[in-house]
C-alpha cells in the first residue's frame, strides 16, 4: 500500500479506532479475564469470556491489548463511558491555567490612578494570576529609572499579603518590568470563588423563601379590618 492509499484509508475511516475492542470484535483465541470486581479469573479462551459475559449481562473490553495475551475485563462499557466522560469533564472545570496579567504605570502616576491600578493588581492576584507591572518611561523620564523602582517597590509592599515577587524589577528599554506572583494558588482561588458563589445564591434564595413565607400573614392582617366594618355579614 502506498503512502497516498494509507492515507485515503484512514480518511475513509479504516484507522484504528482509539476505542477499546469489546465482545465480538476482540479477535484472540484467548485473554486474561478479569472479573466485574477485579478479581484475576485467569487465561481463558475467548469464547469462554464471552460466555462468562453474557451471563453476568455485562461486556468483555479489552483494557490492555498489547499485553500477551490481550488483558480483558467484564464491565458495563456504556456506564464506564459515561463515568470517564464525567471525571474527565470535572477534570478540565478543576484544570487550572497560569495566566499573566499586565499592568501599565507611569513613573509620576496620580495617587487616585495609583489606587485604581493597585485595585486591578489586587483582583488579579486574589484569582491566583500572575501580574506582570510594567512602568513606562517617556523623555527625560528615562534618566530617573529609580522613580520606577521606587514605584514597583511601594505596590509590592501595598499587597504583600496577597502576592510576592517573582522576578525583580529589571530595565527592558524604555520600560521597567516586575512580575509579581500570587500566594494562592489558581485551583484553591477557583475553589474559594465556586463557594462564594453559592453561598451568594443560597443566601438570595432563603430571602425569597423569607418574603414568600411572610406574604400571607400580611394579607391576613388586611383583611382583618374589612371584616370588623361588616358586622351584619
Amino acid at each position: 500500500m502506498s503512502v497516498r492509499q494509507a492515507v485515503t484509508w484512514c480518511y475513509r475511516g479504516g484507522s484504528i479506532s482509539a476505542e477499546p475492542r469489546i465482545n465480538d470484535r476482540i479477535r484472540v483465541p484467548e485473554v486474561r479475564l478479569v472479573g466485574p470486581s477485579g478479581e484475576q479469573v485467569g487465561i481463558v479462551p475467548l469464547a469462554k469470556a464471552l460466555e462468562l459475559a453474557q451471563e453476568y449481562d455485562l461486556d468483555l473490553v479489552e483494557v490492555a491489548a498489547t499485553a500477551r495475551p490481550p488483558v480483558c475485563k467484564l464491565m458495563d462499557y456504556g456506564k464506564f463511558k459515561y463515568e470517564s466522560a464525567m471525571k474527565a469533564r470535572e477534570a478540565r472545570k478543576n484544570q487550572a491555567h497560569t495566566v499573566i496579567k499586565e499592568m501599565k504605570l507611569r513613573p509620576k502616576i496620580d495617587p487616585h490612578d495609583y489606587d485604581t491600578k493597585k485595585g486591578h493588581v489586587v483582583r488579579f492576584l486574589k484569582q491566583g494570576d500572575k501580574v506582570k507591572i510594567t512602568i513606562m518611561f517617556r523623555g527625560r523620564e528615562q534618566s530617573r529609572p529609580e522613580l520606577g523602582f521606587r514605584l514597583l517597590q511601594r505596590l509590592a509592599s501595598d499587597v504583600e499579603e496577597l502576592g510576592f515577587i517573582e522576578s525583580n524589577p529589571k530595565q527592558d528599554g524604555r520600560n521597567m518590568i516586575m512580575v509579581l506572583g500570587p500566594h494562592k494558588k489558581k485551583t484553591e482561588a477557583m475553589a474559594e470563588a465556586r463557594e462564594a458563589q453559592a453561598a451568594r445564591k443560597a443566601e438570595r434564595q432563603g430571602i425569597t423563601s423569607d418574603d414568600t413565607a411572610e406574604a400571607p400573614a400580611e394579607e391576613a392582617s388586611a383583611e382583618a379590618p374589612a371584616e370588623a366594618e361588616n358586622p351584619e355579614a
